[in-house]
């Protein structure tokens, strides 16, 4: 069974002939950001990323411990409005970190059902495991908050 490829297996860059490709050897360690990221460039393109390019915690000026913290704390029943006025972030901020995580889990449903041939009740069972209801945006965005049957 294939691994899931983690950032700095494959050039996110989309217009790289390599793009989204791994096994290509074309990626290769570029240094550190001044944050201490680990840095890498693609070969093929020419192009650099670090490694939290594409994760909910790219171009975050919060440390990916306070966003993570954060997230568990809603996922346990914390209201947005209070962990703003403990945490000091703005409660818009917070939702921002909402979403992207669940877009990050919607992408994470796709390969998983598509490359791993894993079923839409399988992933409920993981998302209720994790603390995650198993919606997707459109029931999120609607409100119902209703699983879909399988």
């Amino acid at each position: 069974m294939p691994e899931l490829a983690e950032v700095g297996d494959f050039c996110p860059n989309g217009t790289c002939s390599d793009a989204g490709k791994t096994d290509e050897d074309n990626i290769v360690k570029y240094g550190t950001t001044a944050k201490g990221l680990q840095r890498y460039r693609c070969k093929t393109c020419g192009k650099t990323f670090s490694e939290n390019t594409g994760t909910v915690f790219y171009n975050k000026h919060t440390p990916a411990e306070e966003i993570i913290e954060t997230l568990a704390l809603v996922a346990e029943g914390s209201r947005v409005a209070s962990l703003s006025r403990v945490k000091g972030y703005k409660e818009e901020t917070i939702r921002n970190w909402l979403q992207q995580a669940a877009e990050h889990a919607t992408q994470i449903e796709n390969v998983l059902m598509s490359e791993y041939e894993i079923e839409r009740g399988q992933l409920d069972a993981l998302w209720s495991y994790v603390g995650h209801k198993g919606q997707d945006n459109e029931e999120q965005e609607s409100g119902k908050g209703e699983k879909r049957s399988s």
